[in-house]
């Protein structure tokens, strides 16, 4: 049952709030000792404001959609009273006193928030196979990784513990997780959804947004967290509109770009069928194809690395003089951000405004970008390099190659599942917008994408 099923179902007085919090209750009992997507369980209190949203409901006092709905946010999202630990031993003990917008409007919106998703440490990584927590494992393939660094939000999610869990992405770690997973994830545009109360990795970088079974519930979400926010001196006051799309829309004489250049390079030779086959199903919907050349999303890609180590580094300053408190592959990530000299970091900057510059001519041609999210399905955990066709690469490099250089330009983009490979592994589908274009780029994944993703067998 998708978000927005259920909320009808909760409408039309055929299941209750408590039933479903109980739901999930018992299938997080079930599944998360295999899975270990969720780090903290609030049992108690999701019973309790599954009770009040039971009695609002039933006097009319209907929130929206969300109202009664159990949901998970990743551990990095402030949550008054109840521990936040950014998936890192630094912050095992950290109880906030108050809770991150992003919860708070959720909590406004009726949501019943019932636990908190494993990630990999401090969101800096695509395995979630996090040191001081445990490894999350894919559902779909136990021995494998969801993707991150919101790898138990994409697990969650894929398991049917919750119907939508919120993540974060700094290079990728919303749409990784979505296509590892085979779940919908959603980035919006830098400023659009408020990112204050979460722990950070990167200023200008880090992008909050959700994870779901089905687009038009990500969309239903982003109607509830999306505006404006004092708090967030990035956050955009471009009103909001209803993002949420029809649920048969039409994308006829959308123009769709293929990208000529880079994107469909050092592909698995099933993820390059899937996606090209979703240009086909595009077009036969009415949408015009439109190949292109994009600019040099390789040198993208370096520019936002250089942003990343940087900024994430002078974050973790005054924790590193406790070494041992960190994992052996943020420590070196963060040893690097060190190192560079801040005329690095500026000219990634002044490069960064060149190429914003240069990708948004490209929105004159063509309304939207289909690409891969990933060159390759979920890797093994542990796996530390892949092959992708006679070349080898790193696990983290290839993972995030396709979807790094969208964080950078502050685009929003979303994957969804388009196919599985030849080992029933899922895949994605990118689909890039211009800026603030959510309500476009969801339209087209509702049309492509089937109503509710398929649950793996568990």
């Amino acid at each position: 049952m998708t978000l927005l099923e259920a909320a009808a179902a909760l409408r039309r007085r055929e299941i209750s709030s408590a039933e479903l919090t109980a739901a999930a209750l018992q299938r997080i009992e079930r599944l998360n000792p295999s899975t270990n997507a969720m780090q903290t369980v609030m049992a108690e209190s999701a019973r309790e404001r599954a009770r009040r949203a039971d009695e609002e409901l039933a006097r009319g006092e209907g929130r929206g959609p969300l109202h009664g709905i159990p949901i998970a946010v990743k551990d990095l999202f402030r949550t008054k009273g109840v521990r936040t630990t950014g998936g890192s031993k630094l912050f095992e003990d950290y109880v906030p006193d108050y809770d991150a917008t992003v919860v708070e409007w959720l909590r406004e919106g009726g949501a019943v928030l019932i636990g908190k998703t494993g990630m990999h440490e401090l969101a800096y990584g695509i395995t979630s196979s996090n040191p001081h927590f445990g490894a999350v494992r894919n559902p779909w393939d136990r021995d494998r990784i969801p993707g991150g660094s919101s790898g138990g939000s994409g697990a969650a999610v894929a398991a049917g513990m919750v119907s939508m869990a919120m993540g974060s992405d700094t290079g990728g770690s919303i749409r990784i997780p979505a296509a590892f997973c085979g779940v919908v994830g959603l980035k919006p545009t830098y400023g659009r959804v408020t990112r204050f109360g979460a722990m950070p990795l990167a200023f200008t970088l880090d992008h909050m947004g959700p994870l779901t079974r089905s687009v038009r519930d990500a969309a239903a979400v982003l109607n509830c967290i999306a505006g404006y926010d004092a708090g967030d001196e990035t956050s955009s006051r471009r009103p909001v509109e209803n993002y949420v799309p029809d649920v048969e829309p039409s994308i006829r004489g959308l123009r769709i770009g293929f990208p000529e250049n880079f994107y469909f390079e050092r592909l698995d030779p099933d993820v390059d069928a899937a996606v090209r086959a979703a240009f086909n199903a595009a077009a036969s919907r009415g949408a015009e194809i439109v190949p292109l050349r994009v600019p040099d999303i390789a040198a993208i890609n370096t520019v936002a690395r250089v942003i990343l180590l940087a900024e994430a580094s002078a974050l973790m300053e005054p924790h590193l003089e406790r070494r041992d408190q960190f994992g052996a592959d943020v420590l070196a990530l963060l040893d690097q951000g060190r190192f560079l000299p801040a005329t690095d970091y500026i000219n990634a900057q002044r490069l960064r405004r060149a190429m914003q510059c240069e990708f948004a001519r490209l929105w004159s041609h063509v309304d939207c970008l289909f690409t891969p999210t990933t060159p390759v399905t979920a890797p093994r955990i542990g796996e530390t390099t892949v092959s992708v066709g006679s070349e080898t690469e790193d696990v983290r490099l290839a993972a995030t190659r396709l979807v790094r250089a969208i964080n950078p330009l502050g685009l929003p983009a979303v994957s969804i599942p388009c196919g599985t490979d030849r080992r029933s592994l899922p895949i994605g589908l990118q689909i890039v917008g211009p800026p603030f274009a959510e309500a476009l780029i969801l339209r087209v994944a509702q049309a492509l994408v089937p109503a509710e993703v398929p649950v793996p067998p568990l």
